[in-house]
């Protein structure tokens, strides 16, 4: 369905948009997200957009592994529509078509001698995309955001944002790649938010909801962080395409440190407590009541009031 165009009637554009009061979702422009200079300018080895998947994460893990050749480094795939989209924990979700920039990118971690970078730092990877997409709001939309631990992007403590890394196939002489899927909402509208404690772009008044500009904005800073960081062998600590390190830059938007956090690790166990800083790794350390620090690797982590007594409630829902 394409967009309405300005000389178009009230009526039509109405019936282009879907229904009366739902705004207009223009679709991407793909001359300009798949133009050479753009392309080039930012090392990206190709740009496919299609109009519905199921889920652009699902697509690129296949492809990697059918045709690992064929989808190099910095490989992304964006759609205008996912029908089954995955978060962390398996989660589910589907937003409206042309309300969001649903886009993945294949990542074969190598440095500038094209040594490849130890595995452990892909944990890095969800949080150097976070770090960009924050960046991207702010420039491109004029918007203030901050970063959820491990991988969520917020604005006024709302989620705008999720990001989920997945490991590709490993055996085959090469890379070791991570398919990297970020979902941003753009134009949804308070009834079509996922959850109640979700946002977009629109419902915070930016400067702009252009999903092209947005996926523009986003690619080039995610492109940026990503080279310097491969070149830096991985390293956390050392300074950032001609900045602060990763680590640096990432506790210092990360709203979830300083907070009591209740962390729901795998196997049903949970933790609670102080989220006091990021290791080496990423990894989340939380100190509980008896001043014992725990490693958080995975898991969902709900921010709670300040400390409470045991039997009261502290928890003030999903961030």
């Amino acid at each position: 369905m394409d967009a309405a165009r300005p000389d178009e009637s009230p009526e039509a554009q109405e019936n282009l948009s879907g229904s009366k009061g739902l705004p207009e979702r223009p679709a991407l422009d793909r001359e300009a997200l798949c133009s050479a200079e753009f392309l080039s300018a930012h090392g990206i080895s190709q740009l496919k957009v299609v109009d519905a998947t199921g889920s652009t994460n699902a697509d690129l893990l296949r492809a990697v592994t059918v045709e690992p050749k064929a989808w190099q480094d910095l490989a992304v795939l964006t759609a205008e529509h996912q029908t089954a989209a995955r978060g962390r924990l398996d989660r589910t979700w589907e937003a409206p078509e042309r309300s969001s920039v649903l886009v993945s990118i294949v990542l074969r971690p190598v440095n500038a001698d094209g040594r490849p970078l130890p595995t452990q730092t892909y944990s890095w990877l969800s949080l150097l995309a976070a770090l960009a997409l924050r960046d991207a709001l702010l420039e491109t939309a004029g918007l203030r955001a901050d970063v959820k631990w491990p991988n969520d992007v917020l604005v006024k403590g709302r989620k705008i944002a999720g990001i989920l890394a997945q490991l590709g196939p490993m055996g085959d002489g090469s890379v070791p790649p991570v398919i990297l899927g970020t979902g941003l909402n753009v134009t949804l509208t308070e009834a079509e938010l996922p959850v109640p404690t979700a946002t977009s772009v629109q419902l915070e008044g930016a400067e702009t909801v252009d999903r092209t500009a947005l996926l523009k904005s986003y690619l080039s800073r995610f492109c940026t962080l990503y080279r310097s960081f491969c070149n830096a062998d991985g390293d956390p600590t050392a300074g950032l395409a001609g900045g602060p390190s990763l680590h640096k830059r990432v506790e210092a938007v990360m709203v979830t440190l300083g907070q009591q956090v209740r962390a729901h690790l795998p196997g049903d166990h949970e933790i609670i407590g102080h989220a006091s800083r990021l290791d080496d790794s990423g990894s989340l350390l939380v100190v509980d009541s008896s001043a014992r620090e725990h490693v958080v690797t995975a898991g969902d982590v709900v921010h709670l009031r300040p400390w409470t007594p045991p039997g009261q409630s502290a928890e003030s829902g999903n961030a």
